[in-house]
């Protein structure tokens, strides 16, 4: 993790530590640094080889800290000689996509992803639509923090507009319907499968999801789709989904999608209100691409956090599986790299590189729903193929010096080593730092229910003790 950002983005609360101040100074050092290699990637930027200055997309949540922060963003890209587009409440994995196909220099999205409404954050892309590699990011916490290089700014007509562009979505929404098939809900209903429930954590998929639903036919139930500023997260999505697993079982839907705030992520629920998550939709889709031959390399990528049944399943089905740190940008790392086109988080970050460069909660809902029609099977049966080892989290809230000190600690490492050695090759122990919270994460995972918790407790009090 960087002194700014952390594994997606710079996060804290609104206006205390994430302030206009520090959006402003890393518009500033964005717009300053955009002319470099690393920004521009391998995509062609017309914009900055001709008289045009370069502009930059941004899209927010629906927090009321978003337009905020979204407005100071654009003036340190202004102060620069950037222009910005403000495109509005926006999808995550929208931005993402617009921003290679609209000719942006870069994008910005202000989110605090499932975060409560009084975080926020910012989250950088590159011309390519993908996230920021740690090295820029490092360069634009050297300009501000250390005042390496600061840009100049600019004055008279060389100055940044800031401009809207909400209608820009349209062509998000039109690729997203060009993923599936033109009949996917005709086809579902016909096999007796005629209705879902959206549940969009008043968040950014209460822009984008009704939209995308209705162009595609689909009958659906709409859940926290009115956002009001602080609703966002609050009892619903993808963090707290008793709401829409409720809703299915008690009006009898096929299916539900729960999203986050800023819609990168889903979990989804079958049609008896039991929770499908990232690691099942992962394991469902890469066992039919494989089938279809779509799965490259046969493979798919995880992080450490997928649970011992997921690779259980990849195994049976003859599906290698790779492993990286927490992290949807450390997955689609690995990915771009090997040539792989499935992976994600089990928290429901899900990649399909072949249509993303980054995890998109509709994408996903998307791709769900055509396994669904393909095999003519209930998402319960689809999902009962992969066994859920017993799995124990404790969260610790400790401060950033506690969070530095815990991969170092010796006391720490010790107790690892000992409810390891206890579990052997039945179970897994982590202790992580969150890089998007003030949390020690102590995880362990095994098939003895009662005794994974035991050894969970007994290690976090270790880290307590150390860190507290």
């Amino acid at each position: 993790m960087g002194r700014l950002f952390g594994t997606d983005g710079a996060r804290g609360i609104a206006n205390t530590e994430l302030t206009c101040e520090l959006a402003l100074q890393i518009g500033r050092a964005c717009g300053g640094l955009i002319g470099c290699a690393a920004f521009k990637n391998t995509v062609e930027q017309v914009c900055l080889e001709s008289a045009r200055p370069p502009k930059v997309l941004i899209g927010m949540d629906t927090r009321a800290s978003s337009s905020m922060l979204a407005a100071a963003m654009a003036a340190g890209l202004n102060s620069v000689g950037v222009d910005a587009v403000q495109t509005g409440v926006a999808p995550t994995p929208a931005v993402a996509y617009l921003v290679p196909h609209g000719g942006y220099s870069a994008g910005v999205m202000i989110s605090a992803s499932h975060n409560p409404c009084e975080y926020n954050g910012i989250k950088l892309f590159q011309a390519d639509g993908h996230k920021l590699p740690d090295a820029l990011e490092e360069q634009i916490e050297a300009v501000i923090l250390d005042e390496t290089a600061p840009p100049p700014a600019k004055i008279g007509g060389q100055v940044g507009r800031t401009l809207v562009d909400t209608a820009a979505l349209s062509a998000y929404l039109d690729h997203l319907c060009a993923t599936v098939s033109y009949g996917l809900a005709r086809d579902l209903a016909a096999q007796g499968r005629r209705r879902i429930a959206l549940d969009c954590a008043n968040g950014s998929a209460s822009a984008t999801a009704p939209e995308l639903f209705r162009r595609l036919g689909f009958a659906f139930d709409l859940l926290a789709a009115a956002p009001d500023g602080v609703n966002i997260n609050a009892d619903c999505g993808s963090t707290h989904t008793e709401a829409l697993r409720a809703h299915v079982r008690s009006h009898g839907l096929d299916a539900g999608f729960a999203f986050d705030g800023d819609a990168d992520r889903l979990l989804a629920v079958d049609e008896n209100g039991a929770l499908v998550d990232g690691d099942k939709i992962i394991a469902i889709c890469a066992k039919q691409w494989k089938a279809e031959g779509r799965l490259r390399r046969d493979s798919a990528v995880v992080t450490v956090m997928s649970n011992l049944g997921f690779h259980t399943f990849c195994q049976a089905n003859h599906i290698a599986c790779e492993t990286t740190a927490v992290g949807d940008r450390y997955v689609l790392e690995r990915m771009t790299e090997k040539g792989y086109s499935i992976g994600g988080e089990q928290s429901g970050h899900i990649i399909f590189s072949d249509f993303a460069s980054t995890g998109d909660g509709q994408l996903t809902a998307l791709q769900l729903l055509e396994v669904m029609r393909k095999t003519g099977r209930p998402l319960s049966a689809l999902a009962g193929e992969i066994e859920t080892f017993p799995q124990v989290m404790v969260n610790l809230k400790v401060s950033q010096l506690g969070k530095l000190r815990c991969n170092g600690d010796a006391e720490i490492q010790n107790a690892v080593c000992r409810a390891e050695a206890e579990l052997g090759k039945a179970g897994r122990v982590l202790v992580r730092v969150s890089g998007t919270e003030p949390l020690i994460r102590v995880m362990i995972e095994g098939r003895d229910a009662e005794r994974i918790r035991t050894l969970a407790q007994e290690l976090a009090d270790v880290v307590k003790a150390r860190l507290l």
